[in-house]
């Protein structure tokens, strides 16, 4: 893992079957805002990371890496 990887947005998309575009209408933002979540160029507030987590309906902890080693 690198160290700018924050979150697991991505990872969780793919576990679930779903899609950038799917959660880019789910949340009424524009593709490419979550396209930089997921590549981890950019990280969304974390007010934003619990609407992400219920629209996933998964544990905010489930979309963030460990910072255990």
């Amino acid at each position: 893992m690198a160290n700018n990887d924050i979150n697991r947005l991505r990872v969780v998309l793919a576990e679930k079957g779903l899609t950038n575009k799917w959660l880019a209408e789910r949340m009424k933002k524009n593709p490419t805002t979550i396209s930089r979540w997921c590549n981890n160029d950019m990280q969304p507030s974390l007010e934003t990371l619990l609407d992400i987590a219920n629209a996933l309906q998964v544990d905010i902890k489930d979309l963030l890496w460990s910072s255990k080693k």
